[in-house]
């Protein structure tokens, strides 16, 4: 298994309200970080401010390569205060497949509770 490679698919994927939040990293955004607050609304992420509709695409998402590359890269600008949902994704084997994530090698696929083990130990230091 490869590391992450920030193709950003997970991020384009579970935009436009397949996230969530907890009340309470909600609320610490609130008091600590407002501009992420300020794409919250009724409980649901990412809203935009003005109108509370749920956007295509994270509004934290950036692109850092031309769209023109072959290998596209992004990042997150609140990587660091990112929901919980970001922080544990990928949280196994099953769920990359289907997700088609770049992490994913051939052996992996060949031997999923091996590639499952991997996976766990790369994720232990994710979730910071």
């Amino acid at each position: 298994m490869k590391d992450c490679n920030s193709c950003g698919k997970c991020c384009i994927k579970y935009s436009n309200g397949a996230l969530s939040a907890s009340q309470q990293e909600i609320e610490l955004w609130e008091v600590f970080n407002p501009d992420i607050a300020a794409y919250v609304n009724k409980g649901e992420i990412w809203a935009d401010p003005k109108s509370g509709k749920l956007l295509e695409i994270c509004p934290f998402l950036r692109q850092e390569t031309a769209i023109t590359s072959t290998n596209v890269k992004y990042s997150c600008d609140i990587y660091f205060d990112r929901p919980d949902d970001c922080k544990f994704y990928p949280s196994n084997v099953q769920e990359m497949i289907l997700d088609d994530c770049e992490m994913l090698e051939a052996q992996d696929l060949k031997d999923l509770k091996k590639a499952q083990a991997k996976l766990d130990i790369i994720m232990t230091d994710s979730h910071r």
